[in-house]
């Protein structure tokens, strides 16, 4: 390429970037007079105010009695714990390595 020919491609490359800059600016321009031209006292709200409810007395938990009874439809028991687990201990969690997968202990030094 000649130098002529690099100088004229640097120039519309210039060029073109120059337009692009210029319309980008020029849309944006645009585009904030039209957002100032718009009725500035607009407010955007989310969620629309809660509106109370009046209190209902359904939710109410039932009152307490002092000295009342417990009402218990299964009898309570007492908690006694399975003495088998305790002996026996936990599984193990993975099977037993096979035998040629099992390294010689290790000889202190």
């Amino acid at each position: 390429m000649s130098p002529d020919n690099s100088k004229r491609a640097y120039r519309k490359q210039l060029l073109l970037a120059s337009l692009l800059v210029t319309a980008g600016l020029v849309m944006s321009g645009l585009s904030l007079i039209g957002i100032r031209a718009q009725n500035s006292q607009q407010m955007a709200q989310a969620t629309p105010p809660t509106q109370s409810s009046p209190p209902e007395n359904q939710n109410k938990p039932a009152e307490s009695k002092p000295g009342g009874e417990r009402p218990t439809t299964p009898p309570p028991e007492p908690a006694r714990p399975d003495t088998q687990p305790q002996t026996q201990g936990a599984p193990p969690v993975l099977p037993p390595a096979p035998a040629e997968k099992i390294a010689p202990p290790i000889k202190e030094k």
